[in-house]
């Protein structure tokens, strides 16, 4: 008789949890592949969306003129939407994607996106990019640091990359700080960016000097951000870390908002920056405002300029990178002032794809 209690008891409860969790009748979502890399090097993005009316891609891969053409979603009969598109480099690279659905940005629902970064796509077939992590090359550590700033009065976080064998060394090294752009944070350069496999690389090549990389979190205003790196965030390094704390052993260099950041750190603070790298950025051309601030500024302080900085150097990501006309007026006030300044370009827009191969440019040309 308890036998059958039992039976009835577990029968009425497997009842109640039908009852008030019913079966979800299956979509083409459960079996959805987001994302293809293709033979040829373009990437294949579906997602589904029976009630979209449209879908377009957003990220590195969303069009920049005849460089990437825009890939075109169409909408499959099951509710998939589905487009192609090409890369940059067709040797492959790392970019990273969201959806845009009715106007509104969504992270790939299929893809191990986190809340700090868009979902990445890594096409290396080979394994052998300057961006791959390899087998056969000593791998240096990306840390999350926390630190105190006075600037904002709470804690604040960043990324640092030590090479292999810091932990054990008593070598002081020279220090880069490396800035994101805007809509990223200090999780940007590690993931996306590939910056420990380019550091690690360089390195192990011997193309590079051994060297501390600091990514901090430039998502606040441009202002504030020169007073917490100058007054918190460098003290907190050199306190923390076995590294050098004169100028000609820092470097300075950031993209986009973050390259805006580079500029307004490094002209207020010439004396305290030997190396500076702004990428893809420049001082609007509407901002009349800006020039009349900076350009009597350099005029009255590029000799010193001058001897401070061993390398000031522009980026430009070609004709179709957003900031181009930027970094023309810019580059222009430099010269107009007189202060000595160098510039690199190469086509792939205002893309990940290009900031790496900055990196990969600049890093060598450090402290030496």
């Amino acid at each position: 008789m308890k036998k059958v209690f039992a039976l009835m008891a577990m029968a009425c409860v497997s009842m109640m949890a039908n009852a008030q969790f019913p079966q979800r009748t299956p979509t083409p979502n459960d079996t959805l592949k987001s994302v293809t890399v293709n033979a040829d090097k373009s990437v294949t993005f579906r997602i589904y969306a029976p009630g979209a009316k449209t879908v377009t891609l957003g990220g590195d891969l969303a069009g920049y003129g005849d460089i990437i053409p825009a890939p075109k979603f169409v909408k499959q009969a099951n509710g998939v939407w589905e487009a192609k598109a090409n890369t940059v480099n067709p040797n492959g690279g790392t970019y990273r994607y969201n959806f845009v659905v009715d106007g509104v940005r969504v992270n790939d629902p299929k893809a191990a996106a986190t809340a700090d970064l868009t979902a990445v796509v890594n096409i290396d077939p080979e394994g052998d990019g300057f961006w791959s992590m390899k087998e056969n090359v000593p791998h240096g550590a990306v840390a999350t640091v926390y630190y105190k700033s006075s600037t904002f009065n709470n804690t604040r976080r960043c990324h640092v990359w030590t090479p292999a064998g810091y932990e054990k060394g008593n070598q002081k090294l020279p220090v880069l700080y490396l800035i994101h752009g805007g809509g990223d944070n200090d999780y940007a350069w590690p993931n996306v960016g590939s910056a420990g496999n380019i550091l690690d690389n360089l390195l192990a090549e011997g193309k590079m000097v051994p060297m501390v990389v600091v990514m901090p979190n430039g998502s606040v205003n441009t202002d504030l951000f020169t007073d917490d790196m100058m007054n918190d965030l460098i003290p907190y390094v050199e306190s923390h870390y076995n590294v050098y704390t004169d100028k000609d052993h820092r470097a300075l260099a950031g993209l986009s908002m973050g390259g805006l950041e580079t500029l307004n750190v490094s002209l207020l603070h010439y004396n305290s920056f030997a190396y500076v790298f702004p990428l893809s950025t420049g001082w609007f051309t509407t901002s009349k405002d800006l020039y009349a601030k900076w350009e009597p500024y350099l005029k009255e302080h590029a000799a010193d300029m001058n001897k401070s900085f061993k390398i000031y150097k522009f980026y430009m990501g070609g004709e179709e990178d957003i900031a181009y006309q930027n970094c023309i007026a810019t580059r222009e006030a430099f010269t107009k002032a007189g202060v000595k300044h160098e510039y690199s370009s190469m086509p792939g827009g205002h893309t990940w794809h290009v900031w790496r191969h900055n990196l990969h440019d600049f890093a060598p040309l450090l402290f030496k």
